[in-house]
């Protein structure tokens, strides 16, 4: 069931939201624990008195098995201890003042948490006294080894000074072949504690408006204040007072190009933001000719798996020193692994890109792994595209497909696994009359199956990807696009640059090349377009952000055929787009530049 959106119509001065924060951080994911693994420790570990000292230091995620974990417990171990046991401790200066705690522990298998020694939470584990030997209930598996698993907990059990999280982690089998742990805590001083689980997140970006989204764990009224950055925080609110847990605001007539802070709250009290880590910033006026960066991810669904491949991907690009704060996130689908499941999302995407999804809007389109569940349900829940045309180009009614500009490049997100792809379809009919609307100088289409592939699907005989190809190419190369990105396959493959070739890979010819170079400048040279009308375009498939499979990489149409995990992203001016694929390692395995 697609859950109704609440949009606020409305300009109110700020109402009765506190200027700071009632929600605080006490222990953020990712954080250093204590560890011990050699057997029993009696009841004293879990009280703040105890010297753990001589107890080994990691940061999380910290586990075994999987690949992705920071921190490798025991490693080398010849066989893996049923129980590890882990400590933290976190310093409240002055009387807490907390109403409530928010727990979020991800686990596998089981676990049993304490607070000062009390136990708050008792996670896939028996009842009844518990040793080092105790069994896990079950093995854990799918989503639940990514999920963190929320509760509140009682505040009272806090103290002034030194306080203590203790857990005890353990495996539903002796020498278990993986584990993984992580937590998070939040207090609030809310007289009526409200706790996100969600985002914030930004949607559907313009010049001029913006739609920010977020999940609370109770119903609640929606607020969310804004101000120009990095002025001083004296914000215009939204508000909706309908109480809900899913929450949406459109803010509207903004100042193009320009960044502003924000923050969300419920009514009352501030629950994020007002900080750096809360901004945005509106688009360019399109056909505005300021530089752009874009950031792309193909089926990176596999985040918070417990393998790292996708975490390692997005730390790749954000540690890279070519990094830059993209403009617009694009995901190519198959974003929620495996059946696209709410949990699935949330762990792949709004857990694992968190902290980027509160600055970058993301747009996305529909992969065939998010409609397995519930035929896509889920996923159109969770975002928020253009349909009436109002992020640019011509209003489709549908979340399915749909168009928008970002500055100077008008993008074309197409459903590939839904929607008709025959000739007269009302998707390739609303295609036609989109492109011929547009005005600005780059094209750039997106969908999930591709139309060019030797990876681990082959484009020759897959009824999505002849059809995309057969029915779809010549109307965008018709009119003048200018790139291309799908996933799908979980390899990276790019073209040359092409145009009138929508048989199998066997009736290729060198007849549809515009330029058989590499593209690179300093290569073979930058491609260049001397007509936009049929003038080529470049091809890429980019299916490798969350996992890589076989293939022959054997398409006559390919530069470059490789299957390493990793990202694109573009830089875009008025002369000409670079593209670069990044590695999980941070380094460029592919470029190409596309002048016209």
């Amino acid at each position: 069931m697609i859950i109704p959106r609440l949009l606020a119509i409305a300009l109110f001065s700020l109402g009765g939201v506190a200027a700071s924060a009632q929600n605080v951080t006490l222990i953020p994911t990712g954080s250093e624990w204590r560890y011990k693994d050699d057997g029993e420790r009696g009841e004293g570990w879990r009280t703040a008195g105890f010297n753990d000292a001589s107890w080994s230091i990691g940061r999380a995620e910290l586990g075994y098995g999987k690949g992705g974990e920071v921190t490798t417990l025991n490693p080398g171990a010849a066989e893996r201890p049923v129980t590890t046991y882990l400590r933290k401790t976190f310093v409240i200066p002055r009387t807490p003042g907390f109403n409530a705690l928010f727990l979020r522990l991800r686990r596998d298998d089981g676990a049993i948490v304490y607070l000062n020694g009390t136990e708050v939470l008792r996670s896939n584990m028996p009842g009844g006294a518990i040793d080092g030997q105790t069994l896990a209930l079950a093995s854990v598996s799918g989503a639940d080894e990514g999920a963190y698993h929320p509760v509140r907990i009682p505040a009272h059990l806090l103290v002034r000074g030194t306080n203590v999280i203790a857990v005890e982690l353990h495996q539903a089998t002796t020498n278990s072949p993986d584990a993984r742990f992580d937590l998070e805590l939040i207090g609030s001083r809310a007289r009526r504690p409200v706790f996100v689980t969600r985002g914030p997140y930004l949607q559907n970006a313009t010049s001029h408006s913006i739609t920010v989204r977020w999940r609370t764990d109770v119903a609640c009224p929606t607020e969310l204040s804004m101000a120009v950055a990095p002025s001083r925080f004296r914000p215009r609110s939204r508000r909706v007072l309908t109480p809900t847990t899913e929450h949406e605001i459109t803010l509207t007539n903004l100042q193009p190009n320009t960044r502003y802070r924000y923050a969300i709250g419920d009514g009352v009290n501030l629950l994020e933001g007002n900080s750096s880590q809360y901004t945005f910033q509106t688009l360019p006026v399109p056909g505005s000719t300021q530089p752009l960066r874009i950031w792309l991810l193909g089926d990176c669904g596999t985040g918070g798996d417990g393998t790292g491949r996708a975490e390692a991907v997005r730390d790749a690009y954000l540690q890279s020193p070519l990094f830059s704060p993209p403009d617009a996130l694009l995901m190519l689908g198959d974003n929620a692994y495996d059946v696209g499941t709410d949990l699935e999302h949330q762990n792949a995407i709004f857990d694992t890109f968190r902290s980027i999804l509160r600055t970058t809007p993301l747009w996305s389109t529909l992969g065939n792994h998010e409609t397995y569940a519930d035929r896509g349900a889920t996923y159109f829940s969770v975002f928020t595209f253009p349909t009436r045309g109002e992020a640019g180009g011509q209003p489709s009614g549908t979340e399915h497909y749909y168009s928008f500009d970002v500055g100077q490049v008008h993008f074309v997100c197409l459903d590939s696994m839904q929607s008709s792809r025959a000739p007269g379809s009302p998707m390739l009919t609303w295609l036609e009359a989109d492109l011929a609307s547009t005005t600005q100088k780059w094209t750039v289409a997106f969908w999930h199956h591709p139309p060019y592939s030797r990876g681990s699907h082959n484009s020759d005989f897959e009824m999505e990807l002849v059809q995309m190809r057969q029915n779809v190419l010549p109307i965008l190369e018709a009119n003048g696009v200018d790139l291309v990105f799908a996933g799908h396959s979980h390899s990276y493959e790019r073209s040359f640059l092409l145009d009138g070739h929508y048989g199998d890979s066997s009736t290729f010819s060198m007849n549809v090349v515009k330029d058989g170079g590499d593209g690179r400048v300093s290569g073979s040279g930058a491609y260049v377009k001397t007509t936009n009308e049929n003038g080529g375009a470049v091809y890429t498939v980019a299916g490798t952000s969350g996992k890589v499979s076989g293939g022959t990489f054997d398409h006559p149409a390919m530069v470059v055929s490789t299957a390493i995990l990793g990202s694109v992203f573009l830089d875009v001016t008025s002369a000409q787009i670079d593209a670069r694929f990044l590695d999980s390692e941070g380094v460029v395995r592919d470029m190409f530049t596309l002048k016209k």
